[in-house]
């Protein structure tokens, strides 16, 4: 599948899951490690989580983020921002290429003439 032809919607949760995934599964590699980086510098800097700990599928950074009791606003409000802006950023990147694309059933009819 190419990525023109590849479908937009799987980027948005691998992009929830981790940061930058959804960009990388789009192709766009060196804006994925851009968003990744951020994350996992977010992580260990101004996060009380470890980097291991927000990469582990059965608890990922956004469940634990979502679970008020057990953790402070301020040990997941910059990676959780991070997470957010990465999604609109995915979503953002999805709207401009569907709107560039040409129709599904639209073919390039050319006289021979020309």
């Amino acid at each position: 599948m190419s990525e023109l032809s590849r479908p937009v919607w799987p980027a948005y949760p691998l992009s929830i899951l981790v940061a930058g995934l959804g960009h990388c599964y789009l192709g766009r590699w060196k804006r994925g490690g851009i968003w990744f980086l951020c994350y996992g510098l977010a992580l260990v800097f101004l996060s009380a989580r470890t980097v291991s700990g927000a990469l582990s599928l059965e608890e990922p950074f956004v469940v634990t983020a979502l679970q008020f009791d057990a953790v402070s606003y301020t040990d997941v409000a910059v990676p959780l921002t991070i997470l957010l802006v990465c999604l609109l950023d995915v979503y953002l990147i999805g709207l401009a290429e569907r709107t560039t694309l040409p129709p599904a059933g639209a073919d390039d009819r050319r006289s021979n003439s020309s």
